[in-house]
């Protein structure tokens, strides 16, 4: 170890003022030779480097046994190192998400990159919380759920495996709404809405996003919900996925009201978005129908009720007609005269509901713009829906 310099002061010749400071500086410290290798990490490297340099500094000693003092500090020096080289090692292999083997330190690796896997194991009630109450599932995640979610990862190294996977991928996943697209097309993947369509408006002091749904059944946004079981069921399950508030069954809420708790978790800060409902179009239509000489007219009229019906698969069933989509004659003469028994089909009225609409049976074409949905339940309770009036010729009676 180097000392320190000694500094004195000599006063020579005539003047009592004029001293000359000596400094006695110490011997310089070898230079440090270049022969370490600095990747040595285990037992066997370090014992061998140490017994070739002991080899090189007593090059007059030409034997040397495992009983020697020396050789029993080499080899306990090396053992001593190659655990502390492991143990730097795993300290640094657990601050990387491919090579960590402790389950708390993935699970907080992959929370740096917004990926909750014990905070979305407990909402969805996936091991190790399936047998949490729903309640109980809603809860934050306490010292013992992630203590048991640790225990249930050590347990389970395949499951945590999966999680290097799934981590990563989960960075794509959209967790923002900000351009007109994003409002679109997140909207459509909640449960309660079909379609969506989003436009951006100066309202005199800033833009406002506005956007049309179409729920999953015909109700307007702020009518109190008539929910299924089965359907709420999948909303909670949505919900509770991205951690959002759901609201009480049995409240019956709105569509608007289910909705609000998600685009206010998605939307941009400041930014102001406006749920509103579609316009829905009322088409009147008459269609006369030549049916095939085998076939009853009932089993037709059942028939084409179906297929222009708003059930599964019908024509204008919710959600299937986009927003300002036009309706054509021929998308319903291509339907209709797809069913078995029908063998002509003629289009004697085609038009919006309302007498200052003119008829456009002969140029088959109804223009729709902006919100606009063509709807027709064909229920006589409300007429203003749209309603379709069917003649048929031929056939079996019955």
């Amino acid at each position: 170890m180097a000392a320190n310099p000694t500094v004195t002061l000599s006063f020579e010749g005539s003047c009592p003022d004029c001293g000359q400071r000596q400094v006695d500086l110490p011997d310089t410290l070898p230079d440090v030779g270049d022969d370490l290798d600095w990747d040595l990490r285990d037992y066997d490297g370090f014992r061998l480097f140490m017994a070739q340099e002991l080899a090189a500094r007593f090059p007059e000693r030409r034997r040397w046994t495992p009983a020697d003092v020396e050789v029993a500090l080499i080899e306990v020096l090396a053992y001593a190192l190659d655990q502390l080289s492991d143990s730097l090692d795993r300290t640094a292999a657990e601050g990387y998400m491919e090579t960590a083997r402790r389950p708390e330190s993935l699970r907080r690796l992959l929370k740096l990159i917004g990926h909750d896997a014990a905070g979305l194991a407990k909402r969805t009630r996936d091991k190790p919380f399936e047998d949490m109450t729903e309640d109980q599932s809603k809860e934050g995640l306490t010292d013992a759920d992630i203590t048991a979610f640790d225990n249930w990862w050590m347990d389970h190294p395949e499951k945590m495996d999966q999680a290097r996977l799934d981590g990563p991928r989960s960075v794509h996943d959209q967790h923002r709404m900000v351009t007109l697209d994003d409002f679109e097309t997140r909207l459509e993947e909640h449960p309660l809405v079909l379609r969506a369509h989003a436009w951006e408006r100066w309202d005199g002091s800033w833009s406002t996003v506005h956007v049309a749904i179409i729920p999953w059944q015909r109700m307007g946004l702020d009518e109190a919900g008539d929910y299924s079981d089965e359907k709420w069921a999948e909303i909670d399950r949505f919900h509770d996925t991205l951690g959002l508030y759901t609201p009480e069954q049995t409240s019956k809420p709105s569509v608007r009201s289910v909705l609000q708790p998600y685009l206010e978790a998605y939307r941009m800060v400041g930014q102001e978005v406006v749920l509103e409902g579609a316009v829905e179009v009322g088409i009147v239509m008459s269609l006369s129908i030549q049916v095939d000489d085998d076939y009853f007219q009932s089993e037709i009229r059942q028939a084409v009720g179906k297929v222009l019906g708003t059930g599964p698969g019908g024509f204008f069933e919710p959600g299937r007609l986009r927003f300002g989509e036009d309706l054509w004659a021929s998308d319903l003469y291509q339907v209709l005269m797809a069913l078995d028994g029908v063998d002509n089909v003629c289009l004697n009225r085609f038009k919006r509901l309302g007498d200052r609409f003119p008829d456009q049976a002969a140029t088959g074409h109804i223009a729709l713009d902006g919100l606009e949905v063509a709807v027709c339940d064909n229920d006589q309770a409300q007429p203003e829906r749209g309603y379709i009036t069917l003649t048929l010729q031929g056939g079996k009676k019955g």
